[in-house]
């Protein structure tokens, strides 16, 4: 009866935010376990602990749930990432943005798992989702060229090449998530493939002679 009455007393909105945090698990759970193809709005609402209709009532269609998983998944990484890299600029961002990217992984794995499988069926898809990983490549891409651009200590050579070793940086850590995916017991290798790109990051701006 209690649990009712606080039930009862909920917002619109949170009782909104409630059953979008359920769907959000359910299409994680359904995407990793099945992959995005077997995935439907139905066996999301079902899982979730709604009507089978609920799910398509929200989202409408398949790209729309898809897109709404991108977008959570991708905010929840966002906002871990400002406030690992909060102040700082040039190589301790990029350094504490690896270390954050890797605990991702390893608190979220599911999370992550459901994000980059969707990353990488979208490529050739021409949908909603095409333009959402390409809105967040591009905001990573200009996150580490502004860590770049705003550190004193990076000469102005390497300035100069800022976006180019912004755009490795980026492709660099799709590879390491690419063998995270297909190994993802491996953690060991997983920690070692982030140390890496950090050396390699370090050599890339090392201050100017």
């Amino acid at each position: 009866m209690i649990l009712k009455s606080r039930i009862a007393r909920l917002t619109q909105a949170e009782r909104t935010g409630i059953s979008d945090n359920r769907m959000l698990e359910a299409a994680v759970e359904l995407i990793v376990d099945r992959g995005p193809a077997a995935t439907s709005l139905k066996e999301v609402g079902l899982k979730a602990g709604y009507s089978r209709g609920l799910a398509g009532q929200r989202f409408g269609s398949k790209d729309k749930l898809f897109s709404f998983v991108l977008r959570q998944v991708g905010d929840s990484w966002l906002a871990q990432l400002k406030q690992s890299t909060d102040q700082q600029t040039g190589l301790a961002a990029i350094h504490d943005a690896l270390d954050e990217h890797y605990e991702f992984c390893v608190e979220a794995p599911n999370q992550v798992r459901a994000f980059y499988t969707l990353w990488f069926e979208s490529v050739n898809a021409g949908s909603e989702l095409t333009e959402i990983i390409g809105n967040i490549h591009n905001r990573r891409h200009q996150d580490v060229f502004a860590w770049i651009m705003t550190d004193s200590a990076v000469g102005e050579r390497i300035k100069s090449n800022a976006d180019a070793i912004a755009g490795q940086f980026c492709a660099s850590v799709i590879g390491i998530v690419y063998y995270w995916l297909a190994n993802p017991s491996d953690l060991k290798e997983t920690r070692k493939l982030h140390d890496n790109l950090k050396k390699t990051m370090t050599l890339m701006l090392a201050s100017e002679q």
